[in-house]
């Protein structure tokens, strides 16, 4: 019973989110609760919430401080090379642009923590998104791609839980699959060509000083458009919006995408070369300081919720030691702040309810029972394509010390080692990351001002056909 429950309950939640009937705060915190009601534990409620969001509570408080600090670099000018560089690259070329998308998210990756990759690329590359109205979606779904294939590093989160569980060496598991990795990062890279092409071919394309030179003029690309027309309408949109760090209006919803019209959102502020808040002065401090950071979070020196306060609060007061000038900035990232540290603590409503009740536990039982005895001595195929759904539908926590061990002890019955195992139960990480279930997806959608049904529609595809690949490469290596 508690089965069934579990998957309706994440089946619903997942409806009602794209179809845009609930909020994702509202349905996370609402569909819990009635069906923790539904499998008569509603006394309960309390003592699971209570419990999901102390779990939680640590990635809630990072995430507010990160939030802190990389807006303030970005107030102050850190990522405006990066963000010139990259549009000098682009020309205005939106297939360009989708890559360099992939590209940065792959190398930001490098430091582990998805949350701070999202806030770095969104950051470089909403400006441009916006200037040339291009669908923001692809932007959020290549991203969160590229940094699930990447988030396998040993430090990343995944390896070191399946070593932990499975008392291996994290090196063991991840230095044989560095090809199959590879090939999964080679298909974002692919995907993120194809996506580039069509929208190029919706939009047209522009050299730098084309779209630079236009005269302002206010018109909106619908979804949808190309040829001749769409190159003239981007020429006028991208012209407005270049213009005294325009505005910029809605993003086409190519392929699945969200129509955004924020008309002040300051799409351009990061390109903007005259606004109050730079710092040209304090460049390499805050370099240094980010560097310093980003070193120290590796390294595990202390935890990230401490390092990004102690790094928000530094960066506060070398930058803008006058209190007003802190109050203002506090104040222009609370949006921010609210939207995703609220989303974390209700997310951590579902997952108390989904842990505390027992449905996880009942679920990852159901789906092992499930597996034929004929595929035992494949377990490592079938550990891969469960890894899909599972780390999808539940933490990684859950899924690599719950149900993990179970698969590697049904494996070694039919002779499949452990590590086989390990490395076959990363496969699923590309789609992980686009889970309601992390927080980090909610720093990507929110700083992107997309809908998370909308990047959910279109991501889900993508992210299964990659994690696919990354299992079939590692099949044709022999790695598992």
């Amino acid at each position: 019973m508690l089965t069934i429950l579990g998957f309706a309950m994440i089946a619903t939640f997942l409806v009602l989110i794209m179809t845009k009937k609930m909020s994702p705060i509202a349905a996370l915190v609402l569909i819990p609760a009635l069906f923790c009601v539904a499998v008569g534990q509603g006394a309960q409620l309390g003592d699971y919430v209570i419990e999901g969001v102390g779990n939680l509570a640590p990635t809630a408080a990072m995430l507010m401080f990160a939030i802190v600090y990389f807006g303030v670099m970005i107030d102050v000018g850190l990522f405006d090379p990066i963000v010139r560089s990259i549009l000098k690259f682009c020309q205005a070329d939106p297939m360009r642009i989708v890559v360099g998308t992939a590209v940065l998210a792959a190398i930001v990756s490098l430091d582990g923590d998805g949350s701070t990759t999202f806030m770095i690329t969104v950051s470089a590359m909403y400006p441009l998104y916006k200037r040339l109205k291009m669908s923001l979606v692809v932007m959020t779904g290549v991203a969160a791609t590229a940094n699930g294939v990447m988030n396998t590093l040993p430090w990343g989160g995944p390896t070191a839980r399946a070593a932990t569980a499975l008392k291996l060496d994290a090196s063991e598991i991840f230095v044989p699959m560095i090809p199959a990795l590879a090939m999964g990062l080679l298909a974002v890279f692919v995907l993120a060509y194809v996506l580039g092409i069509r929208e190029r071919k919706r939009l047209g394309m522009l050299t730098l000083d084309e779209a630079l030179a236009r005269e302002p003029e206010q018109e909106t690309v619908s979804a949808g458009t190309g040829g001749t027309g769409g190159k003239d309408r981007l020429r006028k949109g991208a012209a407005a919006s270049a213009s005294a760090g325009g505005t910029g209006t809605g993003s086409g919803a190519s392929a699945g995408g969200t129509e955004n019209e924020d008309e002040d959102d300051d799409a351009f502020q990061g390109l903007d070369p005259n606004r109050p808040t730079l710092r040209p002065k304090l460049y390499w401090f805050n370099a240094g300081l980010t560097a310093a950071l980003l070193t120290a979070m590796i390294m595990e020196l202390l935890p990230i919720p401490v390092l990004f306060l102690l790094g928000a609060a530094l960066a506060l007061t070398v930058n803008f030691p006058h209190m007003p000038d802190q109050r203002a900035r506090i104040a222009a990232h609370a949006d921010n702040v609210l939207n995703v540290s609220g989303m974390v603590f209700a997310a951590a409503v579902f997952t108390g309810v989904l842990t505390g009740t027992g449905m996880v536990e009942h679920m990852a039982d159901w789906v092992v029972g499930t597996v034929p005895e004929a595929m035992g001595p494949h377990m490592a195929i079938v550990t891969g394509l469960l890894s899909l759904p599972l780390t999808y539908f539940m933490s990684n926590d859950g899924f690599y010390f719950g149900v993990l061990p179970v698969l590697a002890e049904a494996g070694a019955a039919h002779g499949v080692s452990p590590v086989e195992i390990a490395r076959a139960s990363l496969a699923g990480q590309a789609l992980h990351m686009s889970s309601p279930l992390v927080p980090a997806v909610y720093v990507l959608v929110g700083m992107a001002k997309v809908e998370f049904g909308d990047h959910t529609r279109f991501t889900v595809k993508w992210a299964v056909l990659t994690s696919l690949v990354v299992l079939a490469a590692g099949i044709l290596f022999g790695i598992m």
